[in-house]
């Protein structure tokens, strides 16, 4: 069945996967190690691996966001593909909601990783364009991909060469989702087909956007005919001379986290930025809510898994996530999470299922996009670090942060 446990805790306690850049002072200081001016933040690559203890103790420590795996549906403290691993191989796993925000956790664990020690995690989960800065920084190890058969032959070819990471040889999606438009088509009467559907000055007041630079500039420069795939500075300002005049027509409500989730419930918000997940769990109960990926195109995104530096137990890690990668396997992930799913090859095994609610997920294409969605999905280009200062100041001032 859909995951009626994660759509009920959502809407009591709307917690972002993909979560806002808060304020300039935490997105400043994390741009500031990610830059030139701190060398001592950078490590080498010989300076990231530390001796592996996988072949005696079995066991790791997996830090994850709150409600992004499956749960047994009568003792919510199981985790079935977890304890099926565990099974399987008899490495035993500490798994820890412990991540609630990019940046957030980045403060946590950077203190360790910038002075060479260990951060006491085996796997660590972030969202693609806060990866690209542990990347760059060189607080992550490559995984050896002889150990991940599944990884290599199941990743989604949209996914497998992110400009940040290029061949993916630091990071692997734990899932994926698009960053689109969201709608109630009874209460607007119409469709929503385009970006600019938005400033429509009949939705006047009744728009939200979201706050976070990361999480909202494709998707607004999509709009603007921008390919994301290589924007320019001079795209990104013009984008911001658009949103900029909106909020003086006072055509956007507000800027929000993942609380659209409530304005579009009630009907207080009538289009918004959303993410593909969110409106999957939205529908369950409210079935005149819409998702688009508009004409001009949306952003597709991961949240990817990581091995830190001077993880003990590296090799018990690259294994867990290459069971992942099992069709199987990540089909029940995906039956729990909604989100877009990175093994294509899952969409089978769902589809095969004599369960009405398993088999239906597999022909959403919010979950397996279909090829006339792809064609108009695109990975962003990362905002570097000699960006990030400028374009969060920009952005800041107009979202009011």
């Amino acid at each position: 069945m859909r995951a009626t446990p994660l759509k009920a805790q959502n809407a009591q306690n709307p917690l972002s996967r993909r979560h806002l850049l808060r304020a300039l002072g935490g997105g400043a200081a994390a741009a500031a190690l990610a830059g030139c001016g701190v060398p001592a933040a950078y490590v080498g690559p010989g300076e990231r691996a530390a001796r592996d203890r996988s072949a005696a103790d079995h066991r790791l420590t997996f830090a994850n966001w709150p409600l992004y795996i499956d749960t047994d549906e009568d003792d919510k403290s199981k985790r079935p593909t977890l304890d099926a691993f565990t099974k399987s191989t008899g490495i035993s796993v500490t798994y820890t909601e412990e991540i609630n925000d990019n940046d957030e956790f980045f403060g946590k664990i950077s203190p360790a990783l910038m002075n060479h020690q260990a951060t006491g995690r085996d796997i660590v989960v972030v969202s693609d364009w806060m990866a690209a800065r542990f990347v760059r920084l060189g607080w992550v190890q490559e995984m050896d991909r002889a150990r991940q058969t599944n990884v290599a032959k199941y990743l989604d070819p949209q996914l497998t060469s992110p400009a940040f990471d290029e061949g993916r040889l630091h990071s692997v999606p734990w899932q994926s989702g698009i960053t689109g438009i969201a709608y109630n088509k009874k209460r607007l009467g119409r469709e929503i087909k385009h970006t600019a559907d938005l400033w429509d000055p009949r939705l006047a007041g009744k728009v939200t956007l979201l706050s976070g630079l990361d999480e909202s500039f494709a998707l607004l420069m999509q709009g603007d005919g921008v390919d994301v795939t290589r924007w320019t500075a001079d795209d990104f300002h013009r984008m911001c001379d658009r949103v900029e005049k909106q909020v003086h027509k006072k055509q956007i409500r507000r800027f929000t986290g993942n609380d659209y989730i409530k304005d579009l419930s009630t009907g207080d918000v009538l289009a918004c930025q959303a993410y593909s997940g969110d409106v999957i769990q939205l529908q369950a109960d409210n079935p005149d809510i819409e998702f688009v990926v508009p004409e001009e195109g949306a952003e597709l995104w991961a949240e990817s898994m990581m091995v830190p530096n001077l993880a003990r137990h590296k090799a018990n890690a690259e294994a867990l996530i290459d069971y992942y990668y099992d069709p199987h396997v990540a089909a029940e992930l995906a039956v729990w999470v909604n989100y877009v799913c990175p093994v294509p090859a899952a969409r089978e095994i769902l589809a095969a299922s004599k369960d009405k609610d398993r088999a239906e997920i597999a022909e959403d294409p919010l979950v397996f996009p279909d090829a006339e969605m792809r064609q108009r999905l695109a990975i962003a280009r990362d905002i570097t670090s000699e960006e990030r200062m400028e374009f969060a100041k920009r952005w800041n001032a107009i979202v009011g942060l």
